[in-house]
């Protein structure tokens, strides 16, 4: 038989879908599972959005432009520029998805071997974005106790050589919900001049911001347009996560340039996902309003029953919508495959994701586990009184 690759060898399996075969099990045994393993909001998606899908009307269902359509672009560059972003649809690369934005901006970037720099826990798929990309990730470890703030930029300095391209942030986080302050960008800026990088910039979760706290992209700083580049998506904006709809953005020519020949070679984006995020961008700031509110009252009740269990620590994010939670447990791997394949609390239990995934350190993030608040309050609740019960029960329980 025919061997596969190293490269599929060394490709890691996603902590958020990896144990989904045991939580397929635990409902065909008649348990409820409640997903708290994986950032798919329950929010209804905006009715612009799907009404634009409903009204279609095109005899041939064509091949878009690479880059996507000029339409597009251009609904695109007035949703930026309302924040301030000041672009033109020349400074965007549709892509099917954030992901393939992340993949084509490391193939872009950055060269067979050498490194980015990434704060984590980082999400987890970044991992395997740079094995495709046969690059190098330096992380650099933040830490629960303040909330996983950024690391001092003197440990940055510690990690650059000559092979390091660029430093990956995703604002606000995912995994862990913390928001970058502007003090914290500026140092980043002023790293990224002095030694000539990229500053890749996830921005899936703009939208979600919590306490009145503000969102700040480094497209927002003065002196960084040729270093700077957005990764973005339609999934959590706008409750699309199966549009598989993102894109790059830039005002470095080059960047565009490169990148558009790997877009070229996977032809295009859909037409029917441009045409529903066209009328996306129209989205009336009432629904945000109403979003952000549900959310954060999510947040709040989350975080507070978790905090309320006895021996788990879960510090409050700032924005997305996931928590990092340490546990008085052995191991996360361990510990959320027992809970699907061993446990159950009147006919239910609770699916996460092991942290672990979520670090490239050996043996970081042992005991802690990401979730994410996308359920209705109720189920929010009968997760956190199964969680409760599971850790009173579990084998591995560490005693304090």
């Amino acid at each position: 038989m025919p061997n596969i690759s190293e490269k599929g060898i060394q490709m890691p399996a996603s902590p958020i879908r990896k144990l989904t075969p045991y939580a397929d099990k635990a409902k065909q045994e008649g348990k409820k599972v409640y997903h708290l393993n994986i950032g798919q909001p329950d929010i209804a998606t905006p009715e612009g959005m799907l009404n634009a899908i409903k009204n279609i009307d095109f005899d041939v269902w064509a091949y878009t432009a690479s880059e996507g359509t000029l339409f597009y672009r251009s609904k695109l560059a007035e949703y930026y520029n309302k924040l301030g972003y000041d672009i033109t649809p020349e400074d965007i690369l549709v892509t099917l998805g954030g992901s393939e934005a992340i993949t084509i901006a490391m193939q872009t970037c950055v060269s067979e071997g050498d490194e980015i720099i990434i704060p984590e826990p980082f999400y987890a798929n970044y991992n395997g974005f740079a094995c495709m990309s046969n690059v190098v990730v330096k992380p650099i470890l933040s830490h629960i106790e303040n909330g996983f703030a950024l690391p001092p930029i003197a440990e940055f300095e510690k990690l650059i050589t000559e092979k390091t391209k660029a430093i990956i942030i995703c604002n606000p986080n995912n995994p862990t919900g913390y928001l970058y302050a502007k003090e914290e960008l500026e140092a980043l800026k002023a790293l990224c001049l002095k030694y000539d990088l990229f500053l890749f910039s996830d921005e899936a979760y703009r939208e979600f911001c919590y306490d009145g706290k503000t969102f700040i992209s480094p497209m927002h700083l003065d002196g960084l347009d040729e270093n700077v580049v957005v990764l973005d998506t339609v999934s959590k904006r706008y409750s699309a996560c199966g549009a598989r709809l993102g894109c790059i953005i830039t005002k470095n020519k080059e960047v565009i340039k490169s990148g558009l020949k790997f877009a070229q070679a996977r032809l295009s984006p859909g037409m029917v996902e441009q045409i529903a995020g066209a009328a996306a961008v129209d989205t009336p700031d009432s629904y945000f309003e109403a979003v952000n509110k549900e959310y954060t009252l999510r947040r709040n009740t989350l975080v507070k029953r978790l905090n309320a269990i006895e021996g788990v620590f879960c510090p409050n994010p700032g924005g997305a919508f996931y928590v990092v939670a340490r546990l008085p447990i052995d191991d996360a791997d361990k510990f959320c495959q027992w809970i699907l394949e061993s446990f159950d609390y009147d006919g239910r239990t609770v699916m996460m994701a092991p942290a672990t995934g979520f670090y490239s350190t050996e043996g970081s993030g042992k005991n802690e586990v990401r979730m994410a608040y996308v359920l209705n309050i109720g189920d929010l609740n009968g997760a956190m009184d199964c969680l409760d019960m599971a850790l009173k029960q579990y084998p591995g329980r560490i005693m304090a």
